[in-house]
């Protein structure tokens, strides 16, 4: 596919492009590839054809906040606290499992 990976001439500092002579061909590819989310990229490095395959993210970063938070809150209480309170709060009351207590976003 392209040109050979011996007459490459990087254009730009990064040595993990395409060279130019490949620049139209891989657009075309990419035009066609970006139809089923895939582009095809040249590495310089090992000197191949490469197929990445990219998927759009199914969790947004406000749920994967929210995620991260609620796991936080999800552990028992720490044996200190225990100590502390002279065993008056002995467990976490709002304690969450998995498959009876769904959080609800």
């Amino acid at each position: 596919m392209g040109c050979e990976p011996q007459n490459h001439r990087t254009r730009s500092s990064n040595q993990n492009t395409s060279c130019f002579s490949c620049f139209n061909y891989q657009g075309l590819v990419q035009k066609q590839w970006n139809l089923l989310l895939r582009c095809i990229v040249f590495d310089n490095r090992q000197r191949k054809w490469l197929e990445r395959i990219s998927f759009p993210s199914h969790k947004t970063f406000r749920i994967k906040k929210k995620l991260a938070k609620k796991m936080r809150q999800n552990r028992p209480i720490p044996y200190w606290i225990r100590m502390r309170t002279d065993n008056t709060i002995r467990y976490n009351a709002k304690r969450r499992h998995w498959r009876r207590t769904k959080l609800g976003f």
